[in-house]
């Protein structure tokens, strides 16, 4: 029988909308995303993790306190929160090469596969990107198109827009 975590769901105020934030009872964070796509992250956490229902609340303090400290303009606040991202190793490996762009700045999906030794995968990385439960904290939103333009980011262009202001000390 698969041992199935207990995951917990709390919900934070951020400028540019309510986010949700799913933890297991040791505070590790399971799943980011905004409130107005709900029913995606609960798909997600049943795919995962196995886990039908979330509880309400749960040990989110430190996470709370890192989404306001980066909200705030402190980009590393979220650099050392404890993840649990599930998924392939292919996909971990583009979660952490995500992970490991430099704050402010952007990475095309090209350039994510060169970085992962993956050169010819750039639309596996591209699927792997959109399969990230961890928005901001995994910072999807930092990868463009090859030519430079916003591509898609699935809490929308106008927050990715905004994600990469903040980060680059435009806001």
């Amino acid at each position: 029988m698969r041992n199935v975590p207990e995951l917990w769901l709390d919900r934070v105020e951020s400028p540019i909308g309510q986010m949700l934030v799913v933890t297991d009872v040791r505070g590790v964070v399971h799943a980011l995303d905004f409130a107005d796509y709900e029913p995606r992250l609960r798909r997600l956490m049943r795919l995962r993790h196995g886990v039908s229902d979330l509880s309400e609340g749960g040990p989110t303090g430190p996470v709370r306190a890192a989404l306001a400290a980066y909200f705030a303009g402190d980009a590393t606040a979220l650099d050392d929160l404890p993840l649990e991202t599930g998924g392939t190793e292919f996909q971990r490996a583009v979660w952490q090469a995500l992970r490991a762009i430099p704050h402010g700045q952007t990475r095309t999906y090209g350039q994510l596969a060169e970085a992962i030794g993956r050169p010819t995968a750039v639309r596996a990385v591209g699927l792997a990107n959109g399969a990230n439960a961890i928005a901001v904290i995994v910072p999807c939103h930092r990868v463009i198109g090859r030519d430079g333009t916003l591509t898609g980011y699935a809490g929308g262009l106008e927050r990715k827009q905004w994600l990469l202001e903040l980060e680059r000390g435009e806001r």
